[in-house]
């Protein structure tokens, strides 16, 4: 039996399948009080939530983004800032950190803000998760240690890498991998009076990242019949969550099949974080663009990441291929994806004024 969602909202009770508002039901533990999320621990019951209508203007987003270097930073908030103007919203970076998560929510409180929806924007749904309900207040627990949706971000030490070496004009030197320039903290629960309403879908589930896909080809291609498309993604260690990035991936370049006769479209995943994995996946990968370059093929390559390019200078060191680095921020889809992603989560902020909100807050 399909289990359905009722949100309460400014009076009224709108019922939609968990397909259509990309949360699931909360987990028994924690005191849940909405669809999509929670209320941090030692607030207020479901009842007392749902007799509560929702106001507007105390409505606001965060937005959770793993960060890496400046200009990975810069892109994240380009695709940020036109939002700014519709309700108040910031930006958590780190792998579900506490402090930066308790910033954010601090920044947006002074704002008058106090129902805030959480916008995971990892390329996985699984990315984080457990960490971020039980930073949130939407579990008892942390998940143990070395969780596969965490990438690698438990692991007793960071995952080998290969040694430093010069970075290439399409290569930021980000810290989007291993954790790296992160400083991994305890999670602990955030102490605070506002209601989260957390998003559980990743970016590869949607549809908006095909025209993304598609503008990063187009942008670089120059004979389709003679050349393949290399897709390239981060990955998860575990074998079965590995597997749905990659049907993801495929489902997100079916439309670069149809729109030019492309030697081949191949979806990767380096599996960054386990090194074990990784050598496998590296050496296909080197293969692939070795092969079909010697072949005569022009290979171009697409990092399947929201923002920059990653190891991938590194990785694909002595080959030849093209590539202009660019992720999926910043990009018009990325902006509409969080815009979305965070109104299903809590639909009133289509009603958010802003005018006259840096006034009332000095008042």
């Amino acid at each position: 039996m399909q289990l359905r969602l009722i949100l309460n909202i400014v009076g009224f009770s709108l019922i939609l399948p968990p397909a259509l508002t990309g949360c699931q039901s909360p987990p028994s533990t924690g005191n849940a009080t909405a669809a999509c999320g929670s209320h941090s621990l030692g607030a207020h019951s479901q009842a007392q939530h749902e007799a509560q209508a929702v106001d507007p203007s105390r409505c606001g987003v965060l937005v959770m983004a793993h960060g890496g270097s400046a200009q990975w930073n810069e892109d994240v908030e380009r695709a940020v800032e036109p939002l700014r103007e519709r309700y108040p919203i910031e930006i958590a970076y780190g792998m579900a950190q506490t402090s930066t998560l308790r910033a954010a929510t601090e920044r947006l409180e002074q704002q008058g803000v106090n129902q805030i929806a959480v916008v995971r924007m990892f390329i996985s749904a699984e990315s984080f998760l457990g960490d971020t309900e039980y930073i949130l207040g939407l579990r008892e627990s942390t998940p143990d240690a070395g969780h596969h949706g965490n990438h690698g971000a438990h692991q007793s030490a960071p995952a080998a890498h290969h040694p430093p070496t010069a970075v290439a004009p399409h290569e930021p030197a980000e810290a989007e991998q291993s954790g790296g320039g992160h400083v991994m903290e305890p999670p602990t629960p955030i102490e605070t009076e506002s209601t989260f309403l957390l998003s559980r879908t990743g970016v590869a589930e949607s549809p908006l990242v095909d025209e993304i896909l598609v503008d990063r080809v187009r942008s670089l291609s120059v004979n389709p019949a003679g050349e393949c498309i290399l897709i390239l993604a981060h990955g998860p260690g575990d074998d079965g969550e590995n597997e749905r990035w990659l049907a993801d991936m495929r489902r997100r370049t079916e439309q670069l099949r149809d729109i030019a006769p492309f030697v081949d479209v191949r979806c990767e995943t380096l599996r960054e974080d386990w090194p074990d994995r990784r050598a496998e996946a590296e050496a296909r990968i080197r293969n692939y663009v070795e092969t079909h370059s010697d072949g005569g093929a022009r290979v171009i390559v697409i990092p399947f990441r929201v923002a920059g390019f990653g190891p991938y200078t590194r990785v694909l060191e002595g080959l030849n291929y093209v590539a202009d680095g660019r992720g999926f921020c910043p990009h018009p889809n990325m902006t509409e994806w969080i815009d979305s992603t965070a109104r299903v989560c809590l639909p009133p902020l289509a009603d958010v004024r802003m005018d006259g909100r840096s006034s009332a807050r000095a008042d």
